[in-house]
């Protein structure tokens, strides 16, 4: 699994934080994503599954 994220369409509704905070965190200075780990290990899959299904931008995906 590879995420990958568009800063440009995150709202910075914190959503992906809460569903995977070992993979995402969010700028202090603007509440935009900041993504941790692009290859997380599958342990991590599903809450990373998660936090691209609850994000209301649309602005995290996979490859």
């Amino acid at each position: 699994m590879e995420v990958f994220v568009d800063e440009g369409k995150c709202c910075g509704a914190g959503a992906c934080v809460m569903a995977a905070p070992e993979v995402f965190d969010q700028r202090d200075a603007d509440g935009v994503v900041v993504l941790l780990d692009a290859e997380p290990a599958e342990h991590l899959h599903a809450a990373v599954r998660e936090a691209v299904s609850v994000c209301p931008a649309g602005a995290i995906g996979l490859r």
